[in-house]
């Protein structure tokens, strides 16, 4: 096991990544921060980043840097679908083969896009779980090289490079809203801005329908939990079988936990392409849908709200706005 990652290996990703990633746009929702009566919040626009969601962070910053010899071995991931993008996005463009693992649980319309990105996809599998048994089957069979999805330093300081940007471009920040599923993001985001400034506040969201994060924190150990069909289904999965990572990082780095519904979900969405004019999936509506809820006290607070992706069924999308719109 490599050791626990520190802020020097993040601002090593800021420059290994900088060719492969767009630095997201940070906008100021004033709406928000009336109805949360909040002194600023801020949003961080992952969700116009490449491939749509800020999973190529991580993924460029472990497959650039693997040796010539691996890369020529070809890489393989599992995921629940913007993870996947992002391997096939990135290995395409860096003239190396992948392959991806999904479960059945994965909607049509993310295998898709993996395959048109260049990616051999293999469907396997109920749950994420399951898909991750196929991987390692594929691995042994193959002799391919694991990008995992979240529970890696490499993916985990790429991640975090999100925070550097954040804090770059407003130091002050007192709060940080994060969506968690299995930490990856999270975990990177608060120890570099743990790292930075001790006294942050960060907060991590997770999902009613799959919070295996937070009932392996409970656990002191992963936890596999029943997915359950969400709109935020880049938010579903468990943390791994053995979790070496994003799950110390949690406890070590997070000062809070809070979980969201479907409906509120649906809100959070709503609001941010009503007020904001963004398409945003369900997983990066989680802190938007926090707030609008009252779930955290942010009144004289200026807090940072990560937006992190776009990839979403367009039928889907459209039931929402109509749902919403009445």
């Amino acid at each position: 096991m490599s050791e626990m990652p520190d802020l020097a290996d993040v601002f090593r990703a800021a420059i290994s990544i900088k060719e492969m990633i767009l630095t997201t746009p940070l906008i100021e929702s004033r709406e928000l921060a009336e109805i949360s009566g909040a002194m600023k919040i801020m949003l961080k626009l992952e969700s116009l980043q490449n491939t749509g969601a800020f999973k190529v962070r991580g993924a460029s910053n472990k497959i650039l840097n693997l040796t010539d010899k691996e890369k020529k071995r070809g890489v393989i991931t599992f995921s629940t679908g913007n993870h996947g993008k992002a391997v096939s996005y990135v290995s395409a463009r860096s003239g190396i083969n992948s392959v991806v693992c999904l479960s059945e649980n994965v909607s049509v319309y993310r295998a898709e896009m993996i395959r048109s990105l260049g990616a051999e996809v293999v469907v396997y599998g109920k749950s994420q779980d399951e898909a991750e048994n196929r991987y390692y089957e594929l691995i042994e069979k193959r002799g391919l090289v694991p990008v995992v999805p979240f529970d890696d330093p490499a993916i985990i300081s790429g991640q975090g490079t999100i925070a550097l940007e954040m804090l770059r471009a407003h130091p002050e920040l007192d709060v940080l809203l994060v969506p968690l599923s299995g930490g990856g993001l999270l975990s990177g985001i608060a120890m570099t801005a743990k790292s930075i400034n001790p006294s942050i506040h960060v907060v991590g969201v997770s999902i009613s329908r799959s919070p295996a994060m937070i009932e392996s924190l409970k656990a002191g150990k992963p936890v596999v939990i029943k997915e359950k069909p969400t709109l935020a289904d880049s938010l579903l999965g468990g943390i791994g079988k053995e979790n070496n990572y994003t799950l110390e990082l949690i406890k070590r780095y997070v000062d809070e936990h809070l979980i969201v519904s479907e409906e509120e979900i649906e809100k959070g969405m709503f609001f941010a392409f009503s007020k904001h004019s963004l398409v945003i999936e369900g997983a990066a509506a989680v802190g938007i849908a926090a707030v609008l809820s009252s779930k955290i006290n942010l009144k004289g607070k200026l807090a940072g709200l990560v937006l992190t992706g776009s990839t979403i069924d367009q039928k889907k999308y459209i039931e929402v706005l109509n749902k919403h719109s009445k």
